[in-house]
């Protein structure tokens, strides 16, 4: 769902400050939360509600990424909180995020999302901001393809503000962040250096169809209303180019089909991405499906109620200890 820049500050109380949209984080919390105690169903108390939303908020920085993995352990693991029930005090987990489920999430997206800079009452504005309860998870750049480098561009102004003196608090909640041009796309996650910032590639056959489908189904009147709310279009004065039936597929199209469908983004958040001696990493497509079918061969048995063994070829330096780590958070041992 489409949020104007105006909602989305009313949203975080007014305050260029914070970038968690309270009142979307909020209701979900209470809504999508209950205790089950002694066959009974129970609702987490107003107050264990708020301390939930204060324990994701005021985390103190502690440098970019040590950060980042304590908020990415709230929101995959949840947040025990103490409640009493009938005098019986005990302690139950109350979830940010619905992993499995991701239909019973809620999803919101905006552009030119300020945020005050460290220190400062100057803001900077990343172009377009994608948010799952209320939590800023994905951050997107887009450059014109007519400027030179526009990738690059796009990557630079990533990494300059997620520095301390630029806006590094709404990046200690991202998770995947993209770099968009008409025809060129790249991917990457908090921390990432240039040069690791990857290209993604889908090993379907019939992924195209599934971003024509996408980019073919028209827009409400409500939403070209919503996105037209200032008489500036989201897609600047170039509407007919962007809403016409049968236009070309591009890079930027395939690669927001890829990750940053619900389910998709979802999944690589919670299985796909790891943090490794100080360093945050995010699987590349390769490692993607590998995992996905060495997965599914390891639970699959023949006739017999045997297992089949498999080959994966790498090549030196292409992430084999990565492939092997992802293998292992993908295993039914977490918490769903």
């Amino acid at each position: 769902q489409y949020l104007t820049p105006k909602e989305a500050l009313e949203l975080r109380g007014n305050k260029y400050s914070k970038v968690l949209l309270e009142g979307i984080l909020v209701p979900w919390l209470r809504e999508h939360n209950t205790i089950y105690f002694k066959g009974r169903q129970v609702p987490f108390s107003e107050g264990n509600i708020l301390s939930a939303v204060q324990a994701l908020d005021n985390i103190p920085l502690e440098g970019l990424i040590l950060t980042n993995e304590k908020i990415f352990d709230l929101l995959s693991l949840g947040k025990s909180l103490q409640q009493s029930i009938d005098g019986d005090i005990k302690s139950f987990t109350l979830n940010y995020i619905d992993w499995v489920n991701p239909q019973n999430n809620v999803y919101h997206v905006t552009e030119e999302f300020g945020v005050e800079r460290t220190g400062s009452h100057q803001t900077r504005r990343p172009d377009i901001v994608l948010f799952v309860n209320g939590i800023p998870m994905g951050v997107i750049e887009c450059k014109s393809p007519d400027i030179k480098d526009p990738i690059g561009e796009a990557v630079s102004q990533h990494i300059r503000n997620q520095k301390e003196d630029e806006i590094p608090k709404l990046f200690l909640y991202s998770q995947i962040l993209l770099a968009l041009s008409k025809n060129e796309a790249k991917y990457a996650t908090t921390g990432t250096a240039a040069k690791f910032w990857a290209v993604w590639r889908e090993q379907t056959d019939d992924f195209d169809e599934k971003v024509k489908h996408t980019i073919d189904k028209p827009l409400t009147p409500e939403q070209i209303e919503r996105m037209n709310y200032t008489g500036q279009w989201i897609v600047r004065e170039n509407t007919e180019e962007y809403l016409v039936d049968n236009r070309q597929i591009t890079a930027q199209d395939k690669a927001l089909v890829s990750l940053c469908d619900p389910k998709r983004f979802l999944e690589i958040t919670y299985k796909f991405l790891l943090f490794d001696a100080g360093t945050r990493k995010i699987a590349r497509y390769q490692q993607y499906f590998v995992v996905k079918k060495i997965m599914h061969r390891i639970n699959k048995q023949n006739a017999e109620g045997n297992r089949t063994g498999g080959v994966v070829w790498h090549t030196q330096g292409s992430g084999k200890s990565l492939t092997l780590s992802l293998i292992h958070i993908s295993e039914p041992t977490r918490p769903y």
